[in-house]
């Protein structure tokens, strides 16, 4: 079971949980910037997805500005991309070809199109030292992904991460191999996991299937709710993998950017009373995507090992919801892990994890 260590954390699981809290933290906290004399990026390449817009794109900024020397913008829109590249490259000198910026399609509702993205990453990469997992949806109504049938909330937030996370986690190895650097991997989460009740889960007796369960069309579903709860399993996530995958191999941790307006995680509120509501407040207590990115960008560049499996909020590892530290939490993590490996299984994840330890 994940224990939890009061002498690694200021606060309590439920402190950290409290909403009063994280308020105070947003409206006083000042993340600092990551500068070159904290780390220089130049030689090595990252990924970013949902890098064309908010906290995505500035985090890609914020990687060019500590000289990351080849930087691939994974976007569903290659359009949108590429005005995203015209937006990074103003004021940069890119004529070395040793400095470049990349778009390369990814659709994180699309198995295959996560598949191919992966395999021209493991053809075309010779390294591959950050990456940063940020794609991600929060619609305001339900839908049903077209291909797998799955909640599309839980497939984009957690299913497709989790295989885009196992199918990159060579390549970030061979990269050790070559450059004798750790690559890392960062997964962008959220505070508001430890908010969520995760009733699908933590019902008596436990449901038969997690992810059976999220996709009950029966059942009436909060979609704030919801998306909450893909954020809890992704901490879920990245516990166990790390359990799995050696620090050794790559650092994998998550991080919270903080409340952040101005992004189109929330583009399906756009033009509803409640998204009019919800972006008054957001201007009142959230942060611009530029200092949200620096939250992303300290995880991905700054901390070692330490934070292998840990997960970071205003550039501090803190507790995760306190369910996973609880003997439920370890029985929804095991349960959710063998399922999460059998609905991957068609990309061959067991063998892939397997030889990760090699």
């Amino acid at each position: 079971m994940t224990t939890f260590d009061p002498t690694k954390f200021e606060l309590t699981p439920e402190q950290q949980a409290s909403i009063p809290r994280f308020l105070r933290q947003q409206i006083t906290a000042k993340p600092r910037s990551v500068t070159k004399q904290d780390v220089d990026l130049k030689g090595k390449t990252a990924i970013v997805t949902g890098s064309n817009t908010g906290v995505g794109l500035e985090t890609a900024r914020q990687l060019l500005d500590l000289g990351i020397s080849r930087l691939i913008l994974a976007v569903r829109n290659v359009e949108k991309g590429t005005a995203a590249k015209t937006d990074l490259a103003d004021g940069r000198d890119l004529t070395d070809s040793n400095n470049t910026i990349e778009v390369w399609q990814l659709d994180m509702a699309d198995y295959d199109s996560i598949r191919a993205f992966a395999a021209r990453a493991g053809k075309e990469l010779t390294r591959l030292d950050i990456v940063v997992l940020n794609a991600g949806i929060g619609p305001i109504a339900r839908i049903f992904n077209e291909r797998t049938g799955h909640d599309e909330v839980i497939q984009v937030n957690y299913l497709s991460t989790a295989l885009l996370a196992i199918l990159l986690l060579p390549v970030l190895k061979r990269s050790k191999q070559v450059t004798g650097s750790v690559g890392r991997l960062t997964v962008v989460a959220s505070e508001l996991a430890a908010v969520t009740k995760f009733k699908e889960a933590t019902t008596s007796p436990p449901p038969v299937s997690i992810l059976a369960a999220l996709d009950d069309k029966n059942t009436k579903v909060d979609m704030l709710d919801r998306m909450m709860v893909s954020k809890l399993l992704q901490q879920f996530f990245v516990v166990k993998i790390a359990t799995v995958v050696s620090p050794d191999v790559a650092i994998i941790n998550s991080v919270s950017p903080g409340s952040v307006y101005g992004t189109e995680f929330n583009r399906d509120r756009k033009g509803t009373v409640a998204g009019a509501v919800a972006g008054v407040v957001m201007k009142l207590m959230a942060n611009p995507p530029p200092v949200g990115a620096r939250m992303i960008t300290d995880a991905a560049v700054l901390h070692g090992e330490e934070t292998h499996g840990q997960f970071l909020s205003f550039q501090n590892i803190v507790p995760m919801p306190l369910i996973i530290y609880q003997p439920e939490g370890e029985r929804i993590l095991e349960q959710l892990w063998k399922e999460t490996l059998a609905e991957l299984s068609f990309a061959g994840v067991n063998v892939i994890l397997r030889q990760l330890t090699d």
